[in-house]
């Protein structure tokens, strides 16, 4: 595990700082739909270099991306801290995301191209998701205790400046493929695609939930960071248990999907939702993520397109639930959530697994793709 510490505490470091600004988006802007942009500004950002990054990395190496992707979260963290106002605002969360994009495919590659990649995917999931937790209470907790609203972002940008300093002591692994033609990615986006659909709308959700309740709720910063990091509580008990388990991951992600809907109806009664939602959405990563590790060639790539998806649900589902909030009411928002969730359910059907279990989803190109 030695070699993927300096992973562990980068990605911890990178959601924390990402979740820092939650508990503190009304300062910037009171609009529900403003609001949404600030948070969804870091995943867009994320979505444009995330693929980039992973084909790259199956090129160049993975070290590269992911001291440049650190260096630019501290950079950007450090001009946040300064920001005021929803334009540079929006631009300095855009370049974290940025970052965040350049390490976080190069770091899922990484750990995706390990023989013990299913554990390492548990452990590296369960520190990006303690890293929202701490991102949220320790932003929450500071802004109600001081009179600074950025301290959170303060903190974590100090955090994150560790791993980027120890990610120049760790070594890549040998290249053994080169870089993938562009007829290759495409055939992994037609292969993968109904898996790639339920990252982008699944993990969409969460970040849904987590744009709206603070203006939907009224709660104080710190109230409103306990029940959104009750999600990643939840997530990491997810994550920890299922990656040791055998299960098929298309199933599992089946019923996930109509579990989330009902959930997401429940949270807007219901804060303690947030914790199902959470659990769901760790179990839902982890079969993803082994479904596609079976990809020896270009891991990089495909987690890269994994990640890609996932942030561009980040990116374009809380503002688009904004913007109905806005206009519809926020019932209709958390409604239009939960039939997103259903639409995976049913299309999710399509993508089987050739293997039984989630340590043998089968080998890509053999009959996962109906």
């Amino acid at each position: 595990m030695r070699p993927h510490l300096t992973l562990f505490l980068g990605i911890f470091a990178v959601m924390a700082l990402s979740n820092a600004i939650v508990p503190v988006l009304p300062v910037y802007d009171p609009s529900s739909g403003l609001q949404g942009m600030i948070y969804s500004a870091y995943f867009l950002g994320a979505f444009f270099l995330t693929l980039p990054a992973g084909m790259m990395s199956d090129r160049f190496g993975r070290v590269p991306f992911i001291r440049l992707g650190l260096a630019l979260t501290v950079t950007s963290g450090i001009f946040l801290t300064m920001a005021t106002g929803p334009v540079p605002v929006l631009t300095l969360r855009f370049l974290e995301g940025m970052g965040a994009g350049l390490f976080v495919a190069a770091a899922m590659s990484s750990v995706n191209s390990d023989p013990d990649h299913i554990r390492m995917s548990g452990w590296l999931m369960a520190s990006l998701n303690f890293g929202l937790i701490a991102g949220l209470l320790g932003a929450g907790w500071l802004a109600s205790a001081l009179t600074f609203p950025a301290a959170g972002l303060l903190l974590f940008t100090l955090i994150a400046i560790v791993p980027s300093l120890t990610a120049f002591f760790i070594r890549d692994a040998p290249i053994i493929h080169g870089r993938p033609e562009p007829d290759s990615v495409s055939a992994y986006v037609v292969q993968y695609r109904w898996l790639l659909v339920s990252s982008l709308i699944l993990i969409g959700v969460t970040g849904v939930l987590t744009s709206l309740y603070p203006d939907y709720s009224g709660a104080s910063p710190d109230v409103l960071a306990l029940w959104i990091a009750g999600m990643n509580v939840a997530t990491i008990a997810a994550v920890m248990i299922y990656s040791r388990t055998t299960v098929h991951p298309v199933p599992v992600i089946r019923w996930s999907a109509i579990l989330m809907g009902i959930f997401v109806l429940i949270s807007f009664y219901s804060p303690p939702g947030f914790l199902v939602i959470g659990a769901l959405a760790g179990i839902v990563m982890i079969a993803q993520m082994a479904y596609l590790a079976k990809v020896h060639e270009h891991q990089g790539t495909v987690m890269g397109l994994f990640s890609t998806t996932s942030y561009l649900g980040m990116a374009l589902m809380p503002p688009a639930a904004g913007f109905v909030a806005d206009s519809q009411g926020f019932f209709a928002a958390f409604l239009l959530t939960a039939l997103c969730a259903g639409f995976v359910a049913v299309t999710i059907g399509r993508c089987t697994c050739a293997g039984g279990s989630l340590e043998d989803p089968g080998e890509p190109g053999r009959g996962n793709e109906q």
